[in-house]
Formats: C-alpha cells, sequence, structure tokens
C-alpha cells in the first residue's frame, strides 16, 4: 500500500489577514469592508499546515507567553484556535489608575505648606504597620491562636486607635506613618508573587475596607488637629503597587475632602522627612521586588553600613541633630537606641495578629501601634507603646 502523506489544510486568505492585521502589517484602509462582517480569530494553524503548540502560537501572533496562567486548544469549529486566560496581574499595568482617579475626584496640585518649629513646639505622631487587610489568620480552622481579621475586627482595632490618639494628642500637628504591607497581597498571593497567602477578601473588597479605613481614620481626627500630614510606605513585599494605587486613591479624595490634610506617598525602598531638626527615615524593612530578607530585627554592621550610606547621600547629617530609622516587617516592638551611635533604629509592631503560618512557625506574638511626642530642641521622644 503506497503512503500517503496526511492532509492538513494551510491558513486561508481570510485568516492570514486576520493575523497580519493583528500584527499591524495590514491597515484597515487595506481591506474590503466586507472582510469585517464576522470576527476572526487567531487560527492555530502554523503556514506548515500543522497545528501549533501554545508557545508557537504566542511567538507567532505576538502574545506575551509569561502572562498566559492558563489555555485550551479549540479544535471544534472551522478554524482551530487557542482559548486564552492571561494573569489578572497585567490589568494593573495596563490600567492608567491615575487618570481614573483623577477623572472622579479632580486633577489638581495642592501646594504643600512647610511647618516652621520653634524651640518646645510639641508634634504627635503615630506609627503603625503591617495592617494585612485581606489576610485569613484560620483558613482552615485549626490555627494555634485563632484570632478574628475581618471588617468588623479591622475597623475595631481603628477605632480605638484613633480614640487612644484622641487621649493622648500634644500641639496641633498630627503625623501619621504607615510603614508598609497595609495590604496582604494581591490575587491571592503577595505582589512579589511566588508565595500564597490564604486570603478572606478579594482585591475589590481588600481595596474598599483599606480605603475606607483611611478615610475614616481621618475623618475622626482631624478635628482635633490643625494640620494632619500622611506618610505612606507604597514599596513592601505584601501590598507594592497595589498598596501605591490604593494610597494614590487616599491622597486624592482625602486632600480634597479635607483641608488640613496632607498625603505623602513614598515609593523608594528608603525615604526621609524632617520635623524640625529631627529626621525620620522610614521604610517598611523590604521591598517590593527584590530584598528577601531586609532589614531585620536587630542591627547588624552590614545594615548600620546601609543605612549611613543613606544618610550621608542625603546629607541628613548635616540637616539634622536627632535621626530615627523605622520599620516594620518584622511584626516585633523593639526600640534600639544604642547599636548605633548617629541613629536610633526602631522596629514598630504589626497592627494586625499574626497569620497562621507565623503562629504555627514561631509564637502568637503581639500586636499595636505607638504613639510619640517630639519636642523642638529635646533629644528625648515620648513613647507611648499602645499592645492590643
Amino acid at each position: 500500500m503506497d503512503d500517503k502523506k496526511e492532509y492538513r489544510p494551510r491558513l486561508t486568505q481570510d485568516e492570514m489577514d486576520a493575523v497580519l492585521r493583528f500584527r499591524g502589517e495590514i491597515k484597515d484602509a487595506d481591506t474590503d469592508s466586507n472582510e469585517y462582517q464576522s470576527p476572526k480569530v487567531l487560527s492555530a494553524w502554523g503556514v506548515d499546515g500543522t497545528l501549533m503548540n501554545i508557545d508557537q502560537y504566542c511567538s507567532f501572533h505576538g502574545l506575551p507567553r509569561e502572562d498566559v496562567s492558563s489555555y485550551k486548544l479549540v479544535s471544534h469549529t472551522g478554524t482551530p484556535y487557542y482559548n486564552l486566560v492571561f494573569r489578572e496581574q497585567k490589568l494593573i499595568d495596563e490600567i492608567d489608575f491615575e487618570d481614573v482617579i483623577n477623572s472622579v475626584v479632580g486633577n489638581y496640585k495642592r501646594k504643600h505648606k512647610k511647618f516652621k518649629y520653634n524651640n518646645g513646639d510639641v508634634v504627635t505622631r503615630l506609627i503603625y504597620t503591617d495592617t494585612h487587610i485581606g489576610m485569613d489568620t484560620d483558613s482552615e480552622g485549626i490555627a494555634m491562636y485563632a484570632t478574628e481579621w475581618n471588617k468588623k475586627t479591622i475597623f475595631e482595632t481603628l477605632d480605638y486607635m484613633c480614640q487612644e490618639v484622641i487621649d493622648n494628642r500634644d500641639g496641633s500637628v498630627l503625623y501619621i506613618d504607615e510603614l508598609g504591607d497595609f495590604l496582604d497581597g494581591w490575587d491571592g498571593e503577595t505582589v512579589r508573587k511566588g508565595h500564597e497567602l490564604p486570603q478572606n477578601m478579594n482585591n475589590r473588597e481588600a481595596f474598599e475596607v483599606g480605603l475606607e479605613f483611611k478615610m475614616f481614620m481621618i475623618e475622626r481626627l482631624s478635628k482635633y488637629f490643625d494640620s494632619i500630614i500622611c506618610n505612606n510606605i507604597c514599596n513592601d513585599n505584601h501590598s507594592g503597587d497595589f498598596g501605591a494605587i490604593l494610597n494614590h486613591a487616599f491622597q486624592r479624595l482625602g486632600e480634597k475632602t479635607y483641608d488640613n490634610l496632607i498625603v505623602n506617598n513614598y515609593h523608594s525602598f528608603i525615604n526621609h522627612y524632617f520635623i524640625g531638626n529631627r529626621a525620620i527615615v522610614i521604610s517598611h524593612g523590604k521591598d517590593k521586588k527584590s530584598l528577601k530578607f531586609g532589614f531585620s530585627v536587630k542591627l547588624d554592621p552590614k545594615q548600620i553600613e546601609k543605612i549611613d550610606h543613606y544618610l550621608k547621600h542625603n546629607k541628613i547629617y548635616k540637616k539634622s541633630d536627632f535621626i530615627e530609622f523605622s520599620k516594620g516587617d518584622s511584626h516585633q516592638f523593639l526600640l534600639d537606641y544604642t547599636t548605633s551611635q548617629d541613629f536610633d533604629y526602631m522596629n514598630y509592631p504589626a497592627l494586625s495578629p499574626s497569620s497562621e503560618w507565623v503562629q504555627n512557625n514561631f509564637k502568637k506574638g503581639v500586636r499595636g501601634f505607638v504613639i510619640q511626642h517630639i519636642t523642638e530642641g529635646d533629644k528625648n521622644v515620648k513613647v507611648i507603646p499602645r499592645l492590643i
């Protein structure tokens, strides 16, 4: 019996035109209008008449293979093609959130006033970190120290924090430092990916709770201070760009709603600002991309050198008499005034309870926030911890 080659149909002219049009090699004006009577799919037939695999398909049609989370070959139609599902994370890069937010709350730039402090002036500072909105601390009901962390308990914690600030306020200016990991992640993972997280909110719910959290906080506190300055870390290992988007929305909405509010969103790994002659250097402790370990709870010579280089590069030694380095991430409360002779090294406690993983691998831990009274010209800072 003679060998016969298996017949495989090649691309039709319409299919080839659809591919070329998708790739930009044919413009609409080059084709007849009757070619648009029905939508064209991207054929899975190769130019040699064989079916392409998924890698060949993406390469041929110029599709980002790395962003395809799943695919299925559809072969029961006249033209076989791949049904693709792209990672949702890609949407963050493609949507101009700033333009969308500006269109809702108004595109304007507020001129932020500069504060001048006289000797003896006192300001109040609130520091909280690692709120982890969306985190499920007991996803399977077997956590050693199960603690509810949902919208209800988050806002109960917020209400307590605001009341403590009101009861312990001093001076007319309030600084609020949020040191990162405000949201637990995106699509059940950290923004760095590769690390799955049990979560009890979807992306939309976490965003809504987070924005409501920050707006409610200002609503509670704005009547007690002439000025409120919010400093938000937007470069961390859990929230990353998702947290940056939320903080941008908070900045636009908050500053338009409250005349006495200033919001500063910091996108670098290490940042700083000044309260009179005191420099406050702030960082989450890990970044959104590369630092797996980051700054530890206890300083070592390598970390001292890293901070020292930052202080020298930004001439902070020349601009200030006192320096504090503030960080989150470690979920521990440890104030170090002595390891470095040049700056204080402060680890602030997480506002959220410990995750199930931390509970099982370490211990229950404590959570809370810290209030400070900073007096211009005084080296000593009054520290008021509130552990929950």
